[in-house]
């Protein structure tokens, strides 16, 4: 679990990420309301929503191993903790970041 701070995140309402393997996700219904928001240069990630509700989904519709999904998605809790800031130049004065994790000015690079 991370938190972006880039504009682009956070006008999403997507800032906090949980990344997930494409093999532990499974479908039960939906997915065929789910669309891909391709953005222009020079952003390079592409963002699913639910064409129903609206709902940032992060990168869900991803051919990749692993992708990042918006945490806010999650109807259950986790047991996890956040493990990284990125972006942080990007961050608005107004937030402050209020625990220990990692701090990056882009991506981390693990």
């Amino acid at each position: 679990m991370g938190t972006c701070h880039c504009s682009r995140c956070r006008k999403v309402g997507a800032s906090t990420i949980v990344f997930v393997k494409k093999e532990d996700l499974k479908w039960v219904e939906g997915k065929e309301h789910v669309k891909m928001f391709q953005p222009e240069e020079p952003y390079k990630y592409e963002r699913s929503f639910c064409t129903i509700c609206g709902t940032s989904l992060g990168e869900i519709l991803s051919d990749m191993d692993s992708f990042p999904i918006a945490a806010n998605t999650l109807d259950s809790g986790l047991e996890i903790k956040n493990s990284f800031h990125e972006f942080v130049d990007e961050k608005p004065d107004w937030y402050e970041i209020c625990d220990d994790a990692k701090q990056s000015k882009g991506h981390p690079d693990t």
